[in-house]
């Protein structure tokens, strides 16, 4: 077949002046072809093999999705990629409208499981305080919680003073940290050199009439990937790319392997007048009392207000980390989060 069509081309060539040097090019490129024809043929099963890998890489890999998802037909097929539409809805506010509450997860999923604080495994300040009336008011003395100094200068901090331990975006979890958990009550359980300035604090509390109900303190990797994966799922069925509803998520959501839930030194507190993990809890009679008196037992607002930039995670005013009280105390009189506090104290 290529013999023939070489030869009809050849004679075509020869007949005609004119059109032999347009059927050289015709004949170069024919060539051109079949050898190529022949190179495809020779290695079909290796070159078949590459393309279903680099089929698997774009429909398996988490940055490639949305490039193949996100296209937009209507002004010529462009791909917007990562032009994203975050932007877009960030200037005209209708971000507004996308940012989901963890009430709201669950709309669109058939296997939903709800983590809401309705349903989450919640204990108020009573159940624990009765929970643990003899570790309170037993014969031994309970282990005593940071002596707060009077003098800054007498007070050195060390990075390896577990109370200290700095996990966010950029510090994950350091490998071979180790810790002992205890039960608070029922299934809820923290790190237990926390135990005692916790059930102080709580006691306190109910002797101003405040009330406390905890929620959350000590969560394994798995829940923390649920919540995570759960949280992008929703904010693409609301038509963010993977791309942007994982830049949301990571402002609400501590991304798996650097919460501070992991290592049993943070709790989420909300109050029986406000069953919502939200902005609101902060304006709270309950919110107000830990902003001012959780550092008295060693306990700071982990992600204050206006200090995204810093921390990473968005305002939440429910969410009190561990840091003992000494340290407690200089971030309180500082205004600073616990970044800051290691980039001026920490050795």
């Amino acid at each position: 077949m290529k013999d023939k069509i070489l030869k009809k081309l050849t004679r075509i060539s020869k007949k005609n002046k004119i059109l032999r040097l347009p059927m050289l090019a015709v004949i170069f490129l024919f060539l051109a072809f079949c050898h190529l024809m022949r190179y495809i043929f020779n290695q079909k099963w290796r070159l078949c093999g590459t393309a279903c890998a680099v089929l698997v890489f774009l429909l398996s890999s988490s940055f490639a999705l949305p490039v193949l998802l996100d296209i937009d037909y209507e002004n010529g097929g462009e791909s917007t990629i990562y032009e994203s539409n975050l932007e877009s809805m960030m200037q005209s506010g209708d971000l507004d409208d996308i940012v989901l509450d963890d009430g709201e997860l669950g709309d669109g999923f058939e296997d939903y499981e709800s983590y809401d604080v309705a349903e989450m495994d919640t204990y108020s300040m009573d159940e624990i305080l009765q929970a643990n009336e003899e570790y309170l008011h037993g014969d031994d003395e309970p282990a005593a919680g940071n002596d707060v100094s009077e003098a800054k200068e007498n007070i050195t901090f060390s990075a390896d003073d577990w109370r200290l331990v700095l996990i966010n975006k950029q510090h994950p979890i350091p490998e071979g940290y180790t810790f002992t958990l205890t039960t608070i009550t029922g299934s809820m359980q923290c790190d237990e050199r926390i135990l005692t300035d916790l059930l102080m604090m709580l006691q306190a509390a109910k002797e101003d009439n405040v009330s406390l109900i905890i929620c959350s303190p000590y969560r394994d990797l798995s829940k923390q990937e649920y919540l995570f994966e759960r949280k992008i799922k929703a904010y693409m069925n609301r038509g963010l790319t993977y791309m942007d509803a994982y830049k949301m998520t990571s402002q609400a959501v501590t991304v798996p392997g650097a919460s501070e839930h992991q290592i049993g030194l943070s709790l989420d507190i909300y109050t029986a007048s406000y069953l919502v993990l939200d902005d609101g809890f902060g304006e709270t009679i309950a919110g107000k009392w830990l902003v001012e008196h959780g550092w008295e037992y060693g306990f700071i607002l982990r992600y204050p207000q206006e200090k995204e930039y810093i921390t990473g995670i968005g305002y939440e005013p429910w969410h009190f980390r561990y840091v003992g009280k000494d340290a407690a105390k200089i971030m309180k009189e500082e205004d600073l989060t616990l970044e800051e506090f290691w980039d001026l104290y920490v050795e």
